[in-house]
Order: C-alpha cells, then structure tokens, then sequence
C-alpha cells in the first residue's frame, strides 16, 4: 500500500502532539480526521482556547472530532465512518476498545519514555526528578491495560546535567515525529517486529503530577532536591510556601533553577541562608540548595539577584 492510500486517524490534543501531525502532514501522508479534546475556557477572561492540535487541524484544513464522551454512539459512528486503516495517539485520553480496536491496522501510541519504564501521565517530569541519565519515546500497538502494549519501535537521548523537563519535553517531541513516521513507514512495509514489555524487572511509574506533588521538602539529600526542581521546571513548577517571622503573612514562590553543594552544615533542613543581595541558599540533609530563578506569588519569573533588590528573603521562613 502507498502511504497516500493509508487512512490515518490521528489523535492528539497538546504542543507535544502537534510535531508528529505536522511531519505527517508534510511528508503527504492522508490524514482523513484528527481528534482531539472538545474546547474550554482558559486564563484570566475565560476565553474559550483551542488545543495546539486542533488550531493545527484547522489550518490545514483537516476534518476534525472533538466528542465529549468517546463512547457517545455519535461520535464512534463518525469515526467508524472514516474507514481508518490506522489510528495514532500521542499525548491524548485513555480509548475505550471500541475505539482502539476499530481500524484494520491497529492503533498504536507513542508514549515519551523508554516503556516499560514510566508508564502514566506524566513520564518526562520523573525521569528528570529521579535523575536518570537517559529516556526517550516508544511507539506501541494499544491494548486493554494503558501503555503495556507490544512495543514496535524506541528510540533514545541523553538527559544532561543541564536539561530539565522543559528541554527534555521539546527533544522528545521532535523525536517522536521521526519516530512516528517510522512506525507507520514499517507498518506500511509490513515489517513490524512487536516486543512484549518486560515486566520481570523493577518498574518506575509516571503517576499524574497535582499541586500538592510540585511542593518542596528539604529533609531529602540536595541532589534529590535539585533533580526535583529540574523535572517540574518550567512546569509545573516545584513551589515553596514562605511564612513572614513577624506579620505570619504566608506568601508562594515557584523555584525553576538551582544549583546544589554537597556540605555539613550546622543549621536544620529547611533553614534559608542570605546575604539579601546576591544568593540565596537552602539547607537541605546533605548539603545547600542555591535558588538561581524563582517567582513569587503574582509576580514575574526573575533571578534570585532580581528579587532580592526588593525582597527581604531573611524576614521569611520555610513553612
């Protein structure tokens, strides 16, 4: 079969999902519908805002779903009405298998870890957060357990010392484009060789990131500490909550970039040290925390130079 003739249905919703469609769609391949999440107010006026794959979709004039519920009778007879021989999802929802199971070919993911490893929602912030050395994306046909199916293809990059998972977000993303057309290209050629996912080794999970996971605790060793505040930045940021010592005004600030010691030092984990110009630094069990660039509640991202021009760090305690 020639790639123009394959009836590909492509599914996808953020940023990271718009640079496999758009490889797809340049290199000629036919995309006859693309779904994505329905639309929803964002901000500060509500507006109703379109997902990076839907704004992609329209301007280029690819037919769009965008259902509320993907077992809504409607929306499972449309899709069935474009005759897909192929289904992609990147960065999307859980499909129930009347979907997933639809299409002659298979549907197959591409998920942003080396899987088994990090399976979940959130896979790039914890390989950075657990220090891991290198990752990359799988491409995998779908089936009833999330992101267990038969892998087809990986491939890998470095995680380097300077990334976090902002810069690790926009490798991957590039990456699963090549790797994207690569799978269907070997699904086209009828040379897929499907690998069964380990599960006799240790796994690590990728659980889904709230507010509550992004907050900071200094008892652990530093580069712990430090590996956190890379794998949340720039989203969806580690925080700390500052008490004032003589007011008890509580106050947030994000941290997106540090630096770390290994040292003894004499003062409890948690205990912030400043000369309020120039650093600022947080003991942790092991060693001190520099804050390079932070943010305060209903301020902007600054360095921690920029912020201690009008800021009393030393007024404040770690809640």
């Amino acid at each position: 079969m020639r790639k123009e003739d394959l009836r590909i249905v492509y599914m996808g919703t953020p940023d990271f999902a718009v640079e496999s469609l758009k490889v797809l769609y340049e290199n000629g391949y036919n995309i006859v519908g693309v779904v994505t999440m329905p639309d929803k107010p964002a901000g500060r006026g509500h507006k109703i805002q379109f997902s990076p794959v839907k704004q992609f979709a329209l301007d280029h004039n690819l037919r769009l779903l965008q259902p509320e519920r993907l077992k809504d009778e409607a929306f499972v007879d449309e899709l069935r009405s474009l005759n897909a021989d192929l289904q992609i999802v990147v960065a999307f929802r859980m499909l129930p298998e009347i979907v997933w199971n639809m299409p002659r070919l298979g549907t197959f993911n591409l998920h942003a870890s080396l899987l088994p490893q990090y399976r979940g929602a959130a896979p790039i912030n914890w390989a950075v957060i657990n220090g891991d050395k290198e990752t990359g994306v799988t491409t995998f046909f779908l089936k009833h357990e999330i992101d267990t199916g038969n892998i087809i293809l990986q491939e890998k990059i470095d995680i380097l010392a300077e990334d976090n998972a902002g810069t690790i977000h926009d490798k991957l993303m590039i990456l699963g484009g090549q790797l994207t057309k690569k799978t269907v290209d070997c699904i086209l050629e009828e040379n897929v060789k499907e690998i069964p996912q380990k599960e006799d080794i240790e796994l690590r999970s990728a659980p889904k990131i709230f507010k509550d996971t992004c907050r900071l605790s200094f008892e652990n060793e530093v580069e712990n500490v430090h590996n956190f505040v890379r794998g949340m930045s720039p989203y969806p940021t580690a925080w700390i909550e500052l008490l004032h010592k003589e007011s008890k005004d509580l106050t947030t600030m994000k941290i997106f970039e540090t630096s770390f010691e290994k040292k003894q030092s004499q003062f409890w984990a948690g205990t912030i040290l400043t000369d309020n110009k120039t650093f600022a630094k947080i003991v942790c069990s092991d060693g001190e925390l520099s804050l390079l660039s932070v943010q305060l509640a209903g301020k902007k991202r600054m360095s921690i130079k920029d912020l201690l021009c009008g800021f009393a760090l030393s007024d404040f305690e770690i809640k």
